[in-house]
């Protein structure tokens, strides 16, 4: 059934325009139609696409919306692994979901932000004999060995290349089409392997995983009808802990550029108030490109701003258009920390890693370790080293999703405060 009452895109098909247009494709078109809705095709097949905090609340009404169905399996294969907590609804999604929360805890975050303080103040001899550095590529490697050290999976340093390289491939893969889309996969494909294996090692008793880390309660965790999670899909849901921290990487680049472009940012980093690094984080998050948007599929019919939804219908919310949104955040397409300082805290506004209470529904649960890596990355940079940024393209596209500065962050005459 077509809706009457709300904007339709003309195009016959969307989708090869939101893969040109990508972050910008739903904010461009609320913004033609002056509408926090409208129809779409994509693939085929008729998408409602929404945008703002009412939007963000009826998305995370899980009497509303379902996850399963929602994502594609393009997304599964690569980004996600299938059948994963990602697309599940319900009970089951709750019980496995405390299992993630349980590792995201705060002595959890401490725990690793203590590795990453180490890890990064490891670099400084290294980074003083080089001619210059790479910011991204640094960052996906030393993630990827905290992230492995943090959750007990071991990891080879002859490897830590090729698996950081792997954990971001799955990453880049989500807003591609072709060959990057195909990295992912086959980096995916290689990673499961690779963590199967260790999965297999802790059941069998080859390897020892200490009680409370990520690798043990993945391979022990048991669902609500009592049985271990099978080898495969403990694999994946270890990645889904893994994967994200080493993702983190993109929000440390743009932050180290924030500091660069803002020199009175920079200042009240080394000399403001302590609460300051916080703000900083979260304009990180808010203010430059992360997920684009998000899929759910509708479990019933209903109506909503005068449009009819109907059950099975494929809606996607926009995240990087809610976290511009000039309604909500004053300015918004300017860089400034200072807004989060009467921020009220609200789970429907601010949506850099979804929405909604992350206990219940499918906001991340890894937002802490998120925000405290890169609060933890940033006061290294500028508390603890000088560094020069030569000239290089710090451009970033909202049409390639996921975004980053073209030249990854280069920095060079490094030398320790």
């Amino acid at each position: 059934m077509t809706n009457r009452n709300i904007p339709h895109d003309k195009n016959l098909d969307n989708s090869l325009t939101l893969l040109q247009e990508g972050y910008l494709f739903i904010k461009n078109r609320t913004e033609k139609y002056q509408s926090d809705l409208f129809e779409a095709r994509l693939l085929g097949e008729k998408v409602l696409c929404i945008s703002g905090e009412e939007a963000a609340k009826v998305f995370y009404d899980d009497s509303l919306f379902q996850r399963k169905g929602a994502a594609p399996k393009r997304i599964q294969k690569s980004l996600f692994g299938e059948n994963a907590i990602q697309s599940m609804d319900g009970e089951a999604h709750i019980h496995r979901k405390l299992l993630f929360m349980s590792l995201m805890t705060p002595p959890h975050q401490k725990r690793l932000t203590k590795l990453a303080i180490q890890e990064w103040e490891a670099l400084i001899p290294k980074w003083e004999g080089a001619k210059h550095v790479v910011l991204f590529d640094e960052a996906k490697k030393l993630l990827t060995r905290i992230a492995c050290k943090w959750a007990g999976v071991p990891l080879k340093e002859s490897e830590l290349e090729e698996r950081a390289e792997d954990f971001y491939a799955m990453v880049d893969a989500f807003g591609a089409a072709g060959p990057r889309h195909w990295k992912g996969r086959r980096a995916r494909s290689r990673t499961e392997e690779w963590v199967k294996s260790i999965m297999e090692g802790v059941r069998n008793g080859t390897y020892s995983a200490e009680k409370g880390s990520a690798l043990y309660e993945m391979a022990f965790h048991k669902e609500l009808n009592g049985r271990q999670l099978d080898v495969q899909m403990a694999s994946v849901e270890l990645i889904n802990v893994l994967r994200p921290i080493v993702a983190t990487a993109t929000f440390i680049v743009f932050a180290a550029v924030a500091v660069h472009e803002y020199p009175e940012v920079k200042q009240q980093l080394q000399s403001g108030p302590p609460e300051y690094l916080e703000m900083f984080a979260q304009e990180v998050r808010r203010y430059y490109p992360f997920g684009p948007f998000l899929g759910a599929r509708a479990r019933k019919n209903f109506t909503w701003k005068e449009a009819e939804i109907t059950e099975g219908m494929l809606v996607l919310l926009d995240m990087y258009g809610t976290n511009h949104d000039e309604r909500l955040w004053s300015s918004p397409n300017e860089f400034r920390p200072e807004r989060f300082k009467d921020w009220d805290g609200s789970l429907f506004d601010f949506i850099p890693q979804g929405g909604g209470d992350p206990a219940k529904g499918h906001r991340c649960p890894g937002e802490g370790i998120t925000v405290e890596i890169i609060k933890t990355s940033i006061n290294f940079l500028v508390n603890f080293l000088n560094y020069n940024v030569p000239v290089q393209n710090l451009n970033f596209s909202l049409s390639r999703m996921p975004s980053l500065p073209e030249s990854g962050f280069v920095m060079d005459n490094i030398r320790k405060k």
